[in-house]
């Protein structure tokens, strides 16, 4: 019957009139409850969804019309003749307001039915009579705060194109406007309804029209601007991607089961390829691998080019891949990364917009569904490879029960803080027989390169590795086994433990084919610790439900057309606020970009380009000194000036941690310069290749100082809370050092209820 009276509908508005306008239709069940949402309430539709519900083309009134079977009819712009249905078809059961009078005006079950359009126009004609009591007014008052603070009346305010940032203003001026027009029956009933859902529904409506006809303006801006923050459909960004039958080969498994290894045999074989790695570090090696086999092979990363001449394969980031050249195969590596909160963007770029013949993803199987369904929109045919460990992990029941003096050679002890590494090595080689390599973020690539080789090369007395999660990828590493130092992290906020995947991602680095340690082992310096790690283990992977997008520069200048006066930083949060997206995809976080961006904007003469490459140059934010130079290139730029290095070289290794950390900083600065040099024109940046030789002469350095280092380890600097301020069930690691040299005896935590030494994960 609903259906009947639709297709009516639907045939007297075509024939009607020639001005049609893309509306929505939708068939609800008959209202029951004065005091639930009525029949024309929405259902909770995703943000900028509102109008998708049916696509029926019907004549535009510019507003809402209710028929009498259940039609809710919504429209989004003003257009048309402004016309109105037929009288036969009914305004609301009772007969209607405004046009046609409402049986009883008394009966509050009538506004719940009525059509809010004409409810709107009897308001909007007539002068208010209502005298307020307190009660009532505090009632109102209530309701209208509830409404402004409302997530699901703002998100339905986006489809009219109010903006969250003026939707309280445009609720203040609703209020005013409902408090002096309002009768004293429409008064009672919104007293009736309350602070509830149902009179968020009641109300929205009639707030919509107001906010058509008393913001045309802002809406028009709005909506440019929306338009021009759309991320929807992705996939339609790279015409001559799409235009291709592409094949895309996911090889899914866990680490050291060959994903790669048969990934890059493909990228070999090919005439022409590309393989887009997590990490510099990652790139270099299969760089000198590729051409040490005999494949002429290019490296390309933000701080480096190495153009191999009659090379028809190259070895990138995936920040740098190109989406205009075309390859027969290209591989990403690590790509569950797509659901990375920071450089997620980079491999859905990739996997969308490389235009290869064969796409060969490698990965866990964390984000398998969504490549399903990017596959599905793009039309790309999907083959699936699953991969097992070569030889299974293996959980040590036997903890270190505390005691670092238990480390063997071949384990690498992971640590997730700083400090806690340097501790653990001192200790380590203090009580022990064993000498220590370090790995951690913060160290150059050439130097993690020589502290892994020194590791896995046998002919040393170096057999112990100290590391942070920097282990988990872009290494190859001859590991025993793994030994968490712990299995929680302090992450700037509170201290949380280590997620699943990354646990898994880590312990997984133990045991590698080939080597003298083909059998993969790994446990805990704590038996607490101990239960928690084998959850993990056997913890299977989380299905990841949506990946990064950031707009190109190309988009956010269009973005910027649309607000001419706003700062760099304005823009991004303006971005953020207004851009749309599809619900398989994320905005990338860009605190980062946010926080260079506010540093930048002293600085005059830079375009929105020049500030858009400078916010994502590779600077640590929390290094004063490393922001400090950024400023300085920035500045010496704007001013058309020859960017200088301005730092001299350091005179030998570091002598303590305070030297080291000064070394870190310095390295970064020069990585940085490179960065720039090769994202801006050369003559900008002349002393690239001075550069170049003083990073690689202090990436020396570094590997020098770790191999010696025997001092206790400090920090970049104090964090900006105080200590009561922190997460109360944050609490600092009891150093290590001052518990072995306070001849703490050993009474190690005994327990655990393992018969066999060990259990299989």
């Amino acid at each position: 019957m609903a259906r009947a009276a639709l297709t009516s509908l639907l045939r007297h508005n075509y024939s009607k009139n020639n001005i049609f306008s893309r509306v929505k239709v939708r068939v609800f069940h008959s209202y029951q409850s004065p005091h639930s949402p009525p029949p024309w309430a929405f259902s909770n539709c995703p943000k900028s969804q509102l109008f998708d519900r049916s696509d029926y083309r019907a004549f535009a009134i510019g507003g809402f019309d209710y028929a009498q079977l259940g039609v809710l009819r919504l429209v989004s712009t003003l257009i048309g003749t402004g016309e109105t249905l037929d009288e036969d078809c009914g305004r609301c059961d009772s007969g209607g307001i405004g046009g046609g009078e409402c049986e009883s005006r008394g009966d509050l079950r009538s506004f719940a039915v009525c059509d809010p359009v004409e409810l709107y126009r009897e308001l909007r004609g007539e002068e208010g009579s209502v005298k307020w009591r307190r009660e009532d007014w505090d009632a109102v008052m209530e309701v209208f705060n509830a409404f402004g603070q409302s997530g699901w009346a703002s998100s339905q305010a986006l489809a009219i194109y109010i903006g969250t940032s003026f939707y309280p203003t445009a609720v203040r001026k609703f209020r005013s406007f409902f408090i002096k027009k309002c009768s004293n029956d429409l008064a009672e009933y919104v007293v009736s309804l309350g602070a509830s859902e149902g009179c968020e529904r009641f109300l929205f409506p009639l707030f919509a029209e107001f906010c058509l006809e008393e913001f045309p303006d802002e809406i028009k801006r709005f909506k440019g601007i929306v338009e021009s923050a759309d991320l929807t459909k992705p996939h339609t960004w790279f015409p001559f991607a799409r235009a291709m039958k592409r094949k895309v080969v996911y090889h899914c498994g866990p680490t050291n089961s060959g994903k790669t290894y048969n990934a890059l045999q493909r990228f070999m074989e090919a005439k022409k390829g590309v393989y887009c790695s997590p990490l510099r570090l990652l790139a270099m090696e299969v760089f000198d691998k590729v051409n040490a086999l005999g494949v002429y092979c290019s490296l390309l990363t933000g701080q480096e080019k190495k153009m191999v001449p009659f090379s028809n394969h190259v070895a990138c980031t995936v920040e740098m891949v190109s989406c205009e050249e075309l390859y027969d195969v290209a591989v990403i590596d690590e790509i569950q990364m797509m659901a990375d909160k920071s450089r997620g963007y980079a491999w859905t770029r990739a996997l969308l917009g490389l235009k290869a013949d064969e796409i060969h993803l490698c990965g866990d199987p964390s984000v398998l569904d969504i490549v399903r369904k990017i596959c599905s929109n793009t039309g790309d045919e999907l083959v699936e490879h699953h991969y097992e460990r070569f030889k299974p992990l293996v959980v040590e029941a036997k903890t270190l029960l505390g005691d670092l003096r238990n480390v063997r050679a071949g384990d690498c002890v992971v640590a997730f803080s700083r400090r806690e590494i340097f501790e653990a090595k001192l200790v380590i080689e203090k009580f022990t027989k064993h000498k220590c390599c370090v790995i951690y973020g913060a160290l150059p690539p050439e130097t993690r390169r020589q502290q892994a080789n020194l590791f896995n090369d046998q002919g040393n007395e170096f057999d112990v590795l100290v590391a942070s999660d920097a282990v988990g990828m872009g290494l190859n590493l001859n590991i025993r086994r793994v030994v968490f130092y712990s299995v929680s992290k302090y992450n700037g906020d509170k201290t949380v433990a280590v997620p699943a995947s990354q646990v898994k991602q880590i312990a997984g680095r133990a045991g590698r084919r080939g080597s003298i340690y083909p059998d993969g082992l790994t446990t805990t310096l704590h038996l607490d610790d101990l239960h928690y790690l084998i959850r993990c283990l056997k913890k299977s992977y989380d299905s990841v439900k949506k990946v990064g997008l950031f707009p190109f520069f190309e988009q956010f200048e269009l973005f910027a057309g649309q607000l001419a006066d706003a700062t760099f930083c304005q823009l991004l949060d303006k971005f953020g606020e207004s851009c749309r997206l599809d619900g398989s995809f994320f905005l990338c976080q860009h605190d980062h970009v946010k926080k260079v961006a506010r540093m930048l904007e002293r600085i005059q003469g830079l375009t929105l380009e020049d500030r858009f490459n400078f916010c994502f140059a590779p600077v640590n934010i929390r290094d004063p000194k490393a922001m400090y130079h950024l400023l300085r290139f920035a500045s010496s730029y704007s001013q058309n000036m020859p960017v200088s290095i301005a730092m001299g070289m350091p005179k030998g290794s570091a002598r303590n941690d305070s030297e080291l950390l000064d070394l870190e900083t310095k390295h970064q600065v020069l990585s940085m310069y490179l960065w720039l040099s090769n994202h801006f024109k050369e003559e900008t940046f002349p002393f690239a290749e001075r550069a170049a030789t003083m990073a690689a002469n202090i990436a020396e350095l570094l590997g020098e100082s770790l191999t010696k280092a025997n001092w206790k380890p400090e920090t970049r600097g104090a964090s900006n809370k105080k200590p009561q301020e922190k997460e109360a069930d944050y609490k600092r690691p009891l150093s290590l050092i001052k518990v072995y040299e306070g001849k703490r005896k050993d009474k190690f935590r005994q327990g655990g209820s393992f018969k066999d030494g060990e259990v299989s994960a």
